[in-house]
């Protein structure tokens, strides 16, 4: 997932110190070292810069006069209704459902951000589904383009089992068309496509228009 975006120039000097050993291997192989605590550590899925995967302080740290410069927000639904107040929308995430400061008698989660107004749009976990993405900044690594549209397999997040999809190339713009509908399409994140075990590339999901 994570080597979507090496240029083949780089991936063809690139070499990996654990070969083709999967991790249950070398777990093993630290057991049988005695590095038991190598070979039981868990497995880390946060962001590996932010402690305690506290991304509202590291963002302050980082932009000491990020509330000043952003400043409060509206929490709105899909049809517009204000329906509370929120801290700033960079401290929100697509698909978050805790941590969002109000009540509204049921599960809300975030389903679209909209930096231009300072909003975050709150929905049922239903409206988090969508059919279609299209992914920006595209760098195709099996083939050098795809001409015709073609099945693959496309993850959206990098926990993500992945989603029967057709690609469907426009320059460097990759429109993405799923089987079934998928869940929390985040803008930024990477989306990556897979024929079989091989990786075709990948790129960045963009903004709902």
């Amino acid at each position: 997932y994570v080597l979507w975006g090496v240029s083949q120039e780089n991936l063809a000097r690139s070499q990996f110190p654990l070969g083709s050993f999967t991790k249950a291997e070398i777990r093993q192989m630290a057991l049988e070292m005695g590095q038991h605590e190598i070979a039981n550590k868990s497995e880390s899925y946060e962001i590996c810069f932010v402690p305690d995967n506290d991304y509202r302080s590291f963002l302050r740290h980082k932009k000491p006069n990020l509330d000043q410069e952003i400043g409060p927000g509206n929490f709105i639904l899909s049809d517009g209704t204000v329906v509370g107040q929120h801290i700033g929308y960079p401290y929100f995430t697509i698909g978050q459902r805790r941590g969002l400061g109000i009540a509204l008698g049921k599960p809300m989660f975030v389903i679209q951000i909209l930096p231009e107004s300072n909003s975050v749009m709150l929905g049922e976990e239903h409206e988090l589904e969508r059919s279609q993405a299209f992914v920006r900044d595209i760098n195709l690594v099996k083939y050098a383009s795809i001409d015709e549209p073609m099945e693959a397999v496309t993850k959206i997040r990098y926990k993500d089992a992945g989603a029967i999809s057709t690609l469907t190339q426009h320059g460097n713009i990759m429109q993405v068309d799923f089987t079934h509908n998928v869940k929390g399409i985040a803008p930024g994140q990477s989306a990556v496509f897979y024929e079989g075990d091989d990786l075709l590339g990948g790129g960045f999901l963009m903004k709902e228009n």
